[in-house]
């Protein structure tokens, strides 16, 4: 690749969109480099990104517990809990940065947690059968986000990096066909401001919040990588969501969010039903060990209850679905640690969990260490993202995406621990390598002038939304149609899919944004602190997403991962892959009610064989002879 000298970096501005692990990592390791960088968040500070809420640890194949861990082994088990559907290059790469991100995460001084004799201990995480996830006790993403925080802070201070708190982006800026910039809006003034740069990162996380209900924070959205993708970028697997096994089930039509119970509880906890639906009404305490169904464990011998989160989750849906759940609801599972409780003492539960038991007694008034937790899937990750090349560029020059914010590393299906991974891997040492091969073309370019008419035309066309959505003067609110798109979604297009509610999903969705757009009703004005404005845009988007998830979902007929069609599954209710659709679906966009253009890559493995994935008995990789390349891939329409 090109190198940017040091002297060159100065007069190059990159702006960064989005302070999460991803960004954060990013715009502190692009301001050490040199480059001056603009960085924005729409929380008051980069503290508050999403980032935090990750709770049980981060993988890297380090094998400190030498129970056969390599980097090899951590490439086969992302390519295979991913269904198969990711490229093989990026997740190589992935596995190989791992690694260094642990060392880089313990220099910055996170506290992970330790053995008796001082060395980082591992846990182990779904998918897997070895003990490769660090961790610091629940709260591991708020310890790796504030080291990139405190390295974010450093290059603030220095100048290197300019940040932007209380800013949303509401457009990219495209010059001959380079992205050159974005419009954003200060959200405590309604300021609409130009800011100018040579690339634009986005670094924006998911878009899960399309399900209305779901573990995402409430200001999570998809309104960048949507701005991007109206302005060609490619949308690649869309409908590639997951739900995740271990959340707190809901409680009110009126919830506004759910609550992540951590995937590494399933190292100490059974998840189980009664066999008989009787026994459902019972107190899990009263109901003997014989009459328990460890459904898990007895289904997938080989991983028991540490299944990959798609497996997980169609598995409690369907003991839910026999009549057999728990709660008031009956759309729930026990999750219980009377037997590690029993066998290590509560104060080493309390030691590894005690913030997740807390919390969980704090939402539900019930004692963990007394009485089995209740949990049941829920939204939680976003496989699909923005389409990406292997140097995380979309096909847009001059535009990248980092983490959740792209497609590249996860497939159908994401392993625990592993969206940390990514976001550090992206930021520290992917991106700061590959942008430079773009920018060193870019030198000669000068300051980028946000007087010229593709910025007007892009501040004018946010200008002009925001006053429809403000004039509408309708009589319903925003989040009435957040709820209405939700239910469409979950129902339709969530934990299960099938070709009647997908073409049903979608002329609803339709029908619903032509309502949105007759009758929403947003209260104040647009120059002003307005929070209903912010939802709006938001929902605006969703409403266009969701629409994009269907058709994907109708396009491809098959189940992998998180993807599951009822016409497409084994005897044993397990996923049926199809081989001709072995491709990344990547979407164009044609305009509002116009059918997107699907392109095809197509992904070749050449290291692993592609086989049926099989969690209920061990199969021995063959032994790794790599040929991994750059990722150099062709799209086909």
């Amino acid at each position: 690749m090109h190198l940017v000298s040091p002297t060159n970096k100065r007069k190059l501005d990159i702006i960064v969109v989005g302070s999460g692990l991803a960004g954060a990592a990013a715009a502190a390791t692009l301001g050490e480099l040199g480059y001056n960088v603009k960085c924005f968040c729409f929380q008051d500070s980069p503290r508050r990104a999403h980032s935090i809420a990750a709770q049980g640890g981060i993988n890297a194949a380090k094998n400190y517990r030498n129970d056969g861990d390599s980097v090899y082994r951590l490439f086969y088990d992302t390519i295979k809990g991913g269904d198969y559907r990711a490229r093989e290059g990026n997740v190589y790469r992935l596995a190989e940065v791992s690694v260094q991100i642990i060392d880089q995460c313990v220099a910055q001084g996170v506290p992970f947690a330790r053995e008796y004799g001082g060395l980082l201990d591992t846990r182990s995480f779904g998918g897997t059968q070895v003990s490769r996830t660090f961790y610091a006790r629940g709260q591991t993403g708020q310890q790796v986000l504030l080291g990139a925080y405190s390295a974010l802070s450093r290059q603030i201070n220095t100048g290197a990096v300019k940040m932007y708190n209380r800013h949303e982006m509401l457009d990219v800026v495209t010059i001959d066909g380079k992205a050159r910039g974005i419009i954003a809006r200060n959200v405590e003034s309604g300021e609409i401001e130009r800011h100018g740069g040579h690339a634009v990162v986005l670094a924006t996380g998911g878009y899960g919040n399309v399900f209305f209900l779901s573990t995402n924070a409430m200001g999570s959205n998809v309104t960048a990588a949507w701005k991007a993708y109206r302005k060609g970028a490619l949308f690649g697997n869309p409908c590639f969501t997951q739900i995740h096994p271990t959340c707190i089930p809901v409680s009110g039509h009126f919830q506004s969010k759910l609550t992540l119970m951590s995937e590494s509880l399933r190292n100490d906890g059974r998840v189980w039903v009664p066999k008989k639906k009787e026994d459902c009404g019972k107190n899990p305490l009263d109901i003997p060990e014989q009459d328990r169904d460890y459904y898990l464990e007895r289904r997938y011998p080989a991983f028991g209850n540490l299944v990959p989160r798609d497996v997980a989750s169609r598995a409690a849906k369907v003991v839910c679905d026999e009549g057999r759940g728990v709660g008031k609801s009956g759309y729930a599972v026990y999750l219980d640690f009377a037997d590690a409780i029993k066998r290590l003492g509560e104060n080493v539960i309390r030691e590894r969990y005690g913030n997740l038991f807390d919390m969980y007694e704090r939402i539900t008034a019930e004692n963990p260490y007394k009485a089995p937790m209740r949990i049941y899937p829920a939204v939680h990750y976003t496989m699909g993202g923005l389409w990406v090349d292997y140097e995380l560029s979309t096909n847009v020059p001059g535009l990248y995406a980092l983490g959740e914010a792209n497609f590249s590393d996860h497939g159908a299906n994401r392993l625990g621990a592993s969206a940390l991974m990514q976001g550090l891997a992206d930021g520290y040492f992917v991106l700061p390598v590959t942008i430079g091969e773009y920018l060193s073309h870019e030198i000669r370019s000068g300051k980028i002038d946000t007087n010229q008419a593709a910025f007007a035309e892009a501040e004018k066309s946010v200008r002009d939304t925001l006053n429809q959505f403000i004039n509408i003067k309708g009589n319903k609110t925003v989040d009435e149609f957040h709820l209405a798109l939700g239910k469409i979604m979950w129902e339709k297009c969530g934990m299960s899919r099938n070709a009647k509610g997908l073409a049903e999903a979608q002329s609803e969705i339709r029908a619903l944004r032509e309502e949105f757009y007759k009758n929403v009703f947003v209260p104040g004005s647009t120059d002003e602190f307005n929070p209903e404005l912010e939802k709006a845009g938001r929902v605006a988007d969703f409403l266009e997403l969701g629409e994009l998830m269907v058709i994907d979902a109708l396009n491809r007929n098959e189940s992998c991962g998180g993807h599951f069609r009822e016409e497409y599954q084994m005897a044993d209710g397990e996923a049926l892959r199809q081989d001709e659709y072995q491709y990344v679906s990547a979407w164009q966009y044609n305009g509002m009610n116009k059918a997107p253009t699907l392109h095809k890559e197509e992904l070749i493995f050449e290291n692993l064989e592609v086989k049926t994935r099989n969690y209920a008995e061990w199969v021995k990789t063959s032994s790794p002879v790599l040929v991994l390349g750059m990722g150099l891939l062709v799209i086909k329409s």
